[in-house]
């Protein structure tokens, strides 16, 4: 039986605008009447369908009512009376093109590519002929190339797409040839990959790419791409160098250009995809265990900026994790991507400098950063409103490295980030902004160029204005360094101490409080400052455990360890009560080394002048504080330590024969320990002396009052030293650990400089052990 369609009948339905696209969408209903061979109706059936009109003229300065006319004239499934209905939806459209570009700007992640050369037809394809097309993907290339643009162009309509999914036929062919015969035609290849892209833009059609592994063969597709670009490289440098004729070089260089431009178009359509497939992070991490990496960067070599784009928005996706950052880093990415900055394209400058912001937070890669000069470009990048925020925020992680902060100062970068600064209108500057000055204010240099001209007045001026916590800290990271810059602060004194009195935030007073520590400056009168402010009281009742923050209270003992150099100064404080104050201080405080070391610091400052000195020593338990913290396992605790008990030594006998003994104790512990708990054998004489008594009594050999402990070591009471013992010392009869000449041994053994009579062994300890006269030599 032969079966004839009728002439369908159309029944226009519901109008509205593309959700992405600049285009209208109108849905509608076939009816299809199907007849016998004698002309009787046999089966009817209605179908819904959808057209799309783009607009590609349509812009902001397009005529909507003529637009509007002319739709409605060219679309029969479109009733004139819906005239005033197509104008809004057109004005619609216009409006919204501007949001919509907006945001796409801001968002570099285009989900369509741009048709190539190799797609156009002459023909319109349809999706009612889709088993025409892939009949022809059995053909010869020419033919299957013909087949997979068909399809192709059926693709690049989403509305396709469902139905396509549904032909697996279709599918499974296109798959099949792509990995018979891609090596055959870069069209072929681009083409069947591009119609696989379309699914790809689609979350819901990745099963089907996974399914035909078309991700594995795009891999395997770049791989050899790019090892042939290597060989088309170097086969044109062979060319170059050789003596041929110049026209035979420049047919070459020629067909190269043109073999270029198909594989890039190949290498974008094959990136893409596995960009969108990436956003599954199992996929991804199979693409990094086929060394994605690796392939993104050696493109990175290209000219072609659409592709870089491409390539640098896949490595920037890539960069939040750490594996893949680690890939970056085994390979020169920051080398070749310093080369793209600056750049014309704006867009490939945006997501370079964002990729280099997620590599920066690796200190090794900001060192690479600042090796491939990026450092002058980036400072470049500033008086660009379109880059200036990532250029900044790279800059700051650049910073954060003391190693680097000195080479901000010869370029011009401190000078412009002061201008920010100073025109900023808001109330509170950008914290990328203040953040960077924070960083570029802790060098030395930096901080004198900070300070040129009017810096420092306009600097103070808008902190004290705004109360603004953070360029105060700025500020005080300037105060800090020695020299010229630091006497400039000697006009800003008496605001900064106002600021301490008040009830401001507290974060603004500590960086205050921090800021007047710094100046050590000689003729500043500090006695005059404390009463001129009425200080005195604020800094004592700020010492009292949970009176405030740690924070304030750590700077206000470090403010009194300041100013404590004064003499007047420490003693109006000694008066006042604050050393015991200080003290109950370190006892609440005694696990945190930071608010130890600052106390024991004021107590340093403080035994230098007469008077607060003894008021330390006979009034107060503090040198038996510094006597237990002598041995702290802290390095600069017991540094600060010792020196202030040398000075207590110095001036007060008593005190200093405990600090001696303490000090013999410890550098003698262990062969102490050994002593007191060794039994003597009578049958062994141990260690006698020239009279004939042991040195060691039943009583402590820290009570023989022949024996005292000095910098210089042991010596007799009367403080001489015996002629034999340098004579016997010239002559090297004075030996060393293991019989070592005395000569070659150094001052360690407990800071006593006492060379032993004879080797350990011979008093029959073992050689591991080595204790002579009561002290302990290193191995």
């Amino acid at each position: 039986v032969i079966f004839n369609i009728a002439s369908g009948k159309y029944k226009g339905g519901s109008l509205d605008v593309h959700p992405t696209e600049k285009a209208l969408v109108v849905q509608y209903e076939v009816e299809a009447t199907i007849l016998r061979e004698t002309g009787d109706p046999m089966l009817g059936e209605r179908k819904e369908c959808q057209k799309i009109i783009r607009l590609k003229s349509l812009n902001s300065n397009t005529d909507i009512a003529s637009l509007a006319r002319k739709v409605v004239e060219e679309c029969r499934l479109i009733s004139p009376s819906r005239l005033p209905e197509v104008e809004q939806l057109l004005f619609y459209l216009q409006n919204r093109k501007k949001s919509a570009e907006k945001k796409e700007k801001k968002q570099i992640k285009p989900r369509d590519l741009t048709p190539f050369e190799g797609i156009e037809l002459d023909e319109e394809a349809n999706i009612n002929s889709i088993d025409d097309y892939v009949e022809l993907l059995y053909e010869d290339i020419p033919e299957k190339i013909r087949g997979a643009t068909l399809i192709l162009h059926l693709a690049r309509n989403p509305d396709n797409l469902e139905e396509l999914l549904q032909n697996e036929t279709a599918l499974g062919a296109l798959a099949r040839v792509l990995r018979e015969d891609w090596k055959q035609s870069v069209d072929l290849a681009t083409t069947i990959i591009y119609v696989f892209f379309c699914f790809s833009s689609f979350s819901q059609f990745h099963g089907l790419i996974t399914h035909y592994k078309i991700g594995a063969l795009c891999m395997s597709i770049i791989e050899h791409e790019l090892k042939r670009y290597d060989l088309w490289q170097d086969e044109l440098q062979k060319k170059k160098k050789a003596d041929i004729l110049s026209k035979e070089y420049e047919k070459a260089l020629k067909k190269y250009h043109g073999l270029l431009t198909k594989q890039e178009q190949l290498l974008r359509v094959a990136l893409y995809l596995l960009l969108n497939l990436s956003e599954d992070t199992r996929t991804e991490l199979k693409m990094r265990n086929k060394n994605i990496v690796h392939l993104l960067v050696k493109t990175l070599d290209r000219d072609s900026e659409e592709l870089l784009v491409l390539v640098v928005s896949f490595l920037k996706k890539l960069s939040i994790f750490l594996e893949n950052k680690n890939d970056m880093a085994e390979i020169d990415t920051v080398e070749k991507l310093a080369k793209l900055v600056p750049c014309e394209h704006e867009d490939l400058l945006n997501v370079t400098l964002r990729l280099l912001l997620n590599l920066s937070f690796d200190t090794g890669l900001r060192s690479k950063m600042v090796q491939a000069d990026l450092l002058p470009k980036l400072t470049s990048l500033l008086g660009d409103e379109a880059q200036r925020q990532i250029a900044m925020c790279i800059l700051y992680h650049i910073s954060m490295d003391d190693r680097f902060k000195s080479m901000f100062a010869y370029t011009d970068c401190i000078p412009q980030v002061m201008k920010m600064l100073f025109d900023c209108v808001e109330e509170r500057i950008d914290a990328e902004l203040i953040s960077f000055c924070i960083n570029l204010a802790a060098n030395k240099r930096n901080a004198q160029i900070m300070c040129e001209g009017n810096g420092l007045k306009m600097l103070m001026k808008r902190a004290l204005k705004l109360k603004d916590p953070l360029m105060m800290k700025m500020i005080r990271n300037i105060s800090q360094h020695d020299g010229p810059s630091k006497n400039l602060f000697i006009d800003y004194v008496g605001d900064l101490a106002a600021q301490i009195g008040l009830k401001e935030e507290e974060e603004f007073v500590i960086e205050c409080l921090g800021t007047l520590s710094n100046l050590t400056i000689p003729d500043l009168d500090w006695e005059l400052v404390l009463k001129e402010y009425n200080l005195v009281p604020y800094l004592k009742d700020h010492l009292k455990p949970g009176s405030a923050e740690d924070d304030l209270i750590l700077e206000v003992v470090i403010m009194i360890g300041t100013v404590s150099m004064d003499d007047s100064c420490a003693v109006m404080l000694a008066k006042s009560g604050i050393i015991p104050a200080l003290i109950e201080l370190l006892n609440a405080q005694q696990e945190d080394d930071e608010f130890v070391c600052q106390i024991v610091y004021v107590f340093y400052q403080m035994v230098f002048h007469q008077a607060t000195r003894d008021v330390i020593i006979k009034e107060t338990q503090a040198p038996a504080y510094l006597i237990d913290l002598m041995h702290d396992k802290n390095a600069e605790i017991r540094k600060v330590c010792d020196n202030t008990l040398d000075i207590i030594a110095e001036y007060d006998v008593e005190w200093g024969k405990k600090i001696q003994s303490e000090k013999f104790r410890w550098h003698n512990s262990q062969w102490l320990e050994m002593v007191e708990n060794r039994q003597m054998d009578e049958a062994e004489p141990f260690m006698y002396g020239d009279d004939g008594e042991p040195f060691l009594q039943n009583g402590d050999i820290l009570e023989r009052p022949d024996l005292f402990y000095s910098a210089d070591g042991i010596i007799p009471a009367d403080g001489a030293i015996s002629p034999e013992f340098f004579t016997d010392f010239q002559n090297g009869d004075l030996l060393g650990p293991q019989g070592f000449p005395s000569s070659s041994l150094t001052d360690g053994y407990g800071q006593m400089g006492v060379t032993p009579a004879r080797p350990a062994t011979a008093y029959g300890f073992r050689p591991d052990e080595q204790f002579y006269y009561g002290y302990t030599a290193s191995r």
